[in-house]
């Protein structure tokens, strides 16, 4: 066999049986790597490359040798599940780097971290102030979790005492020209709805690059000519206008009539409407 044709055969080989080891040893290999599954990944990455190269080598060792290498982390990890003591020693636990808006120090030198490096990480999160910083902590993983002290997190409907609604994920029902059924299906739409909405856009099938329906049920498209408009979905602010209207009708009513009693049903409604789209306004305007 030609040397260049046995180069290219190993290498075939050593990315099908890379390919399998990693399918084998799961996603978190590529993920979240500890520092064991960091050292035997490079190791198993230098054999194969080795079996490529190393024509004089046996490619029998060389997949015998990455196989042990991928059994040790697999079996590291199935004994990590049930004991802690030891998934603490292979992977390692989190330090606490911020505690109360003080660093501490003392776990910055245990994990040769400068100052500069701590206030890069920080950053990375949006955070500039180690004072608004109530607890930091390195994990594992070499990533920082941030916990920002009360008074310096973002405000949420919940501390408002205000009630949204859910928000489900959007589906993606165009892509590349072409119709998805089953996520139009998941949603509970045809295509006859599909192409309605595409009318009330003024746009073709054909002209969409990719066309998704948000939580609200409405269709929002990027077309393939980026030079074109689309106007953006009008049903909700439409919804708001005529609940509007309604209520003005009715408080219009109700001062056209000199019946006292149709005067106070038609007040009464005007009211609760006027809860309902305070209630809704927000949501409808978003």
């Amino acid at each position: 066999m030609p040397e260049w044709l046995e180069v290219v055969s190993r290498g075939l080989l050593a990315l099908l049986v890379l390919f399998l080891i990693t399918k084998w040893l799961g996603k978190k290999q590529i993920s979240q790597i500890s520092f064991f599954e960091y050292v035997t990944g490079i190791t198993i990455g230098n054999i194969g490359a080795e079996m490529v190269t190393g024509l004089d080598k046996s490619i029998v060792n060389a997949v015998l040798g990455m196989g042990i290498f991928a059994a040790v982390p697999y079996l590291a990890g199935s004994l990590s599940l049930k004991n802690k003591t030891f998934r603490d020693f292979v992977e390692g636990h989190g330090v606490v780097f911020i505690k109360g808006g003080k660093i501490m120090e003392d776990n910055l030198k245990k994990e040769r971290y400068t100052t500069d490096e701590l206030l890069e990480l920080l950053r990375q999160k949006d955070v500039f102030q180690v004072s608004e910083v109530e607890f930091a902590v390195l994990e594992s993983t070499g990533n920082l979790s941030v916990l920002l002290k009360k008074e310096n997190q973002p405000l949420t409907p919940k501390d408002l005492n205000l009630t949204v609604a859910s928000v489900k994920e959007p589906q993606t029902v165009i892509m590349d020209g072409n119709i998805l059924d089953d996520p139009l299906a998941t949603i509970g739409r045809s295509r006859g709805w599909l192409h309605t909405e595409l009318d009330k856009l003024g746009v073709t099938i054909e002209n969409v690059f990719l066309g998704q329906v948000n939580s609200y049920g409405e269709l929002t498209v990027d077309l393939f000519d980026d030079k074109l408009q689309v106007p953006s979905p009008q049903d909700r602010l439409l919804l708001l206008a005529t609940m509007k209207k309604c209520q003005a009708d009715l408080e219009s009513f109700a001062l056209a009539t000199e019946s006292i009693e149709t005067r106070e049903m038609y007040s009464k409604n005007s009211e609760k409407l006027q809860e309902a789209i305070d209630k809704l306004a927000s949501i409808l305007k978003g």
